[in-house]
């Protein structure tokens, strides 16, 4: 029967996470609503002065896309909370992935699309036209407002990117983190777009072309790291950071304290990144079998699991010699217990 302090604990899947990854959770979770919030009123704001600039429909339709990260985060954050069940008996871990590679796909197509549209404006030298707008009694050049427009939805963007990038980290959150370094790059969309429009108004007419084909370069960019990345944690490549930058050490620090307890020999670990947390074997080689007790194998499981909030699933397992077959690149000999 659960508690009231049990139902306010944040969890993923059984894991309960620890104080500071709740209070990030949450954060996260206000962030990502605030952001949507933000790109409710960015978008609608470029949509009402997009003219005929093309640089301005890539800008806008990249607002559209930027919708597909926070809201896959929030429904991911939400399935994971599940509890493993008789039929996903690993949990639910695995949504933020596709959660990631949905988002990835979107990006990739979308940003292929922009790049074939823009460049065919280019080769075709296509002559865009930027009218005048009366407003409040006054005729001006529509252009003025498409400059606002960019500058207005340029800075907050990237205050939010570098918020959601600390929590990123926190979270162990890959889906967190392309948002976040998306948001980040948003000045460089709205500052192509302002040239390619002021182009247009001092007669470059090829500007507004070669900036849409900057952002839509942008966001193909963006699709393929994401993509690489999500397809990478869905075939089980080797854990790694938050940021894909390196192999998570969390495995090196296991396996230095195995080797370090006085009853193994040998021990090797298989690290698979679940979504937040990992799934971990530990292939150990005794020093003498029957030192391989099972309470020295709990014990050590026990202290593995303290190391890291990450660390979920863990299993122990006592073998005769490393096995290469699980753990590529394994030298035999020199690894079978006395």
């Amino acid at each position: 029967m659960s508690t009231t302090g049990e139902k306010n604990t944040a969890r993923f899947g059984h894991t309960e996470l620890p104080e500071e990854q709740q209070r990030a959770l949450r954060k996260a979770i206000k962030w990502e609503w605030i952001t949507i919030g933000f790109l409710v009123v960015s978008t609608f704001l470029v949509y009402l002065v997009l003219g005929n600039s093309q640089a301005m429909k890539a800008a806008w339709i990249e607002d559209l896309l930027s919708f597909l990260p926070p809201i896959s985060f929030l429904i991911a954050t939400r399935v994971i909370r599940r509890r493993p069940s008789e039929s996903h008996p690993y949990g639910y871990h695995r949504a933020v992935g596709v959660a990631h590679l949905v988002a990835a796909v979107a990006l990739v197509v979308m940003g292929a699309y922009l790049i074939v549209d823009s460049g065919i404006g280019l080769f075709t030298a296509e002559h865009p036209t930027i009218g005048g707008i009366t407003l409040l009694g006054s005729t001006f050049w529509l252009g003025w407002l498409m400059v606002l427009a960019m500058l207005l939805t340029a800075g907050p963007p990237v205050v939010l990117g570098i918020v959601k990038m600390k929590l990123a980290r926190t979270l162990h959150d890959k889906v967190l983190y392309a948002d976040a370094d998306m948001n980040k790059a948003d000045w460089m969309t709205a500052l192509s777009a302002a040239v390619g429009v002021l182009g247009i108004g001092v007669g470059l007419w090829w500007a507004d072309s070669v900036a849409a084909l900057l952002i839509s370069t942008s966001i193909l960019r963006d699709g393929i790291k994401n993509l690489r990345g999500a397809v990478g944690g869905l075939t089980d490549t080797r854990a790694r950071t938050y940021d894909d930058s390196e192999p998570d050490p969390v495995g090196e620090r296991i396996d230095s304290y195995l080797r370090s307890l006085g009853w193994v020999r040998e021990a090797r670990s298989r690290v698979r990144d679940e979504g937040h947390v990992f799934h971990i074997e530990s292939f150990v080689v005794p020093r003498t079998w029957p030192r391989a007790t099972l309470r020295r194998i709990e014990k050590a499981r026990d202290a593995c699991v303290e190391m890291d909030w990450k660390v979920q699933d863990m299993v122990i397992v006592p073998v005769a010699e490393l096995p290469e077959e699980f753990l590529p690149g394994v030298a035999k000999g020199g690894s079978e217990y006395r």
